[in-house]
């Protein structure tokens, strides 16, 4: 899986999981911040994250123009980094709650999005160009999909990180994280508490300091204070991870140097040296329809990443306010960070072993599978034997997931390869699409019978019936599953059929399509408060439609990706 590629591909990967550690680690946070800090409804909640996810989305296709007609691909990817810092660092920074405290946030936000331009395409463009090389051009699928497990790894550690900090922080102030205070805090401030909610709030705030009832509204000010000065310093986790990977990406630029050419570089190089047609040219009828065809998948794509990333909005708030906090048994497993660390081990162990070609690599390969099964039993058995879990902690699973399933899926597809049976990307991302509606249908059915959002709003939004952390788990699964068919398969059909002299703009255009699913993701947010089996339904449905328009237009995608 690893080998055959140019070093560049893994200096790009590990300046980019740096960045995508600390993007996650403040994602995985973000709503619970806000709606704990400031109070904001579904509604607004919505809003803000999904104005925040379309910005961080489209504003690529601006840096691509940038990078593409300006500065180049290497000089806007370090522009990129220093603005998103200056958003974390205003970000990290503890404030009130006034009208001040939130247009600091909403800079941050500003900035963190076109920070985030600037970088997330044009570091891709640097990876499809190490694989121009006719040397290393078989190898693209590949290469993506190591990007993409890179991505992962970053992703993967961001939620413990985050609910590590601020837990800490909690814990310091001599309290502990309670999802119904902050809704039933605001509802005491503003008026709107029922007598039900009251009590409720009273034996809460008993529960984290004795004689706190006394005073309710001071300890519910405290709380959220104290709360949101945890989130603030979890963002500042993004700050740090920054700079590790503006290093990596600065410390080893040699080993990518050849990729960092725009077609408008390379042009103006040829033409001082004498050379000429180095660049690919293409007919303008059939740029046109490579254009046409990446349109045609930027349109598809865009319900995926609607469904998908409700995994910072309505699936945070169904773990918060339906899933189960309490768990035991063998479940315990995939909320102990070490434990699931020394799972991957002895997964790679298993997976060194499979491939080795000597018996050096099989012994190391054994001795590793050794260490991450018996580091994973020993972490088990020292666990709680209930054990209780935060919200957020549900977003490493995706990430969990990426790691050990993409190389299943490289050698599921490498195999397929061999036999000549392998599906095109424009099939692959249709599948992909069927199995995200798929995860939805569980989600759908795992909900009959819950109360709905708005009945249970006055008590402090959490249900008194609660469903099992696996239901959230299998959703994960199934998304991920989803996203290795369609993410990393895009990523390389945009990089094969983009024209040269567009590679930046397509890049970019493809997180512009993504940019448009997340602010559709507020669509769903806005149905929070109807029954959760009908809101989950608009996704299934939505991603058949989808699925079922890909492969409507199969052939003409498979033309141009040939």
């Amino acid at each position: 899986m690893l080998k055959g590629h140019p070093k560049g591909l893994f200096v790009l990967a590990l300046a980019n999981m740096g960045e995508r550690f600390g993007y996650y680690t403040m994602l995985a946070i973000f709503v619970l911040f806000i709606q704990a800090k400031f109070g904001f409804d579904k509604n607004a909640s919505s809003e803000i994250f999904s104005n925040f996810l379309a910005l961080v989305y489209f504003l690529p296709l601006l840096g691509g123009i940038v990078a593409d007609r300006f500065l180049g691909y290497g000089k806007t990817v370090i522009a990129g980094v220093v603005v998103m810092f200056v958003g974390y660092l205003l970000l990290a920074m503890p404030t009130g709650v006034d009208t001040a405290a939130k247009y600091m946030m909403y800079g941050a936000l500003g900035l963190i999005s076109i920070g985030t331009g600037l970088f997330k395409g044009n570091i891709q463009a640097l990876v499809g160009n190490l694989y121009d090389d006719p040397k290393y051009n078989s190898k693209r699928d590949m290469a993506f999909s190591i990007f993409y497990m890179c991505i992962n790894i970053g992703a993967f550690f961001a939620p413990s990180a985050a609910g590590a900090v601020y837990n800490f922080f909690l814990k310091r102030a001599g309290l502990f994280y309670e999802a119904k205070i902050p809704a039933l805090a605001h509802q005491l401030t503003n008026g709107t508490i029922t007598p039900e909610g009251l009590a409720s709030f009273k034996q809460l705030a008993e529960a984290q300091t004795p004689g706190a009832s006394a005073n309710l509204q001071a300890f519910g000010a405290n709380y959220i204070e104290k709360l949101s000065e945890g989130y603030n310093y979890g963002f500042g986790v993004a700050c740090v991870s920054l700079v590790i990977s503006i290093l990596i990406f600065a410390l080893f630029r040699k080993y990518y140097k050849a990729a960092d050419v725009t077609a408008r570089q390379q042009q103006k190089a040829d033409v001082a040296s004498g050379q000429t047609n180095h660049v690919e040219e293409l007919s303008g009828a059939e740029t046109k329809q490579r254009l046409i065809a990446l349109c045609l998948v930027f349109a598809v794509v865009i319900f995926f990443w609607m469904a998908f990333h409700q995994n910072g909005l309505t699936l945070t708030w169904f773990a918060r306010d339906y899933t189960n906090s309490a768990v035991g048994g063998l479940t315990r497993i995939g909320f102990g960070l070490p434990t699931m660390v020394m799972m991957i081990v002895a997964f790679y162990g298993i997976l060194g072993f499979i491939q080795a070609k000597s018996n050096n690599t099989k012994v190391i390969s054994a001795i590793a599978f050794l260490i991450g099964a018996g580091g994973a039993y020993a972490y088990y058995v020292g666990m709680p034997e209930i054990l209780t879990i935060t919200p957020e902690i549900f977003q490493q699973f995706n990430p969990f997931f990426i790691v050990i399933l993409t190389p299943v899926s490289v050698a599921f597809f490498s195999m397929l390869n061999s036999k000549d049976k392998e599906p095109s990307a424009p099939r692959k991302i249709g599948i992909g699409m069927f199995i995200a509606a798929f995860a939805f249908i569980m989600m759908a059915i795992g909900s009959l019978g819950l109360p709905n959002p708005d009945a249970i709003a006055s008590t402090g939004g959490v249900s008194d019936v609660l469903v099992s952390p696996n239901m959230l788990i299998g959703t994960y699964f199934m998304l991920t599953i989803a996203e290795l068919f369609l993410s990393p398969m895009g990523l390389s059909f945009v990089s094969r059929v983009a024209p040269p002299k567009y590679k930046g703009l397509m890049q970019g255009g493809w997180l512009a399509a993504t940019a448009i699913g997340n602010k559709c993701v507020a669509i769903i947010g806005y149905l929070w408060g109807i029954e959760l089996w009908i809101m989950w339904g608009v996704l299934v449905v939505l991603c058949i439609i989808s699925g079922t328009f890909i492969f409507s237009i199969m052939k003409k995608l498979e033309a141009v990706s040939k």
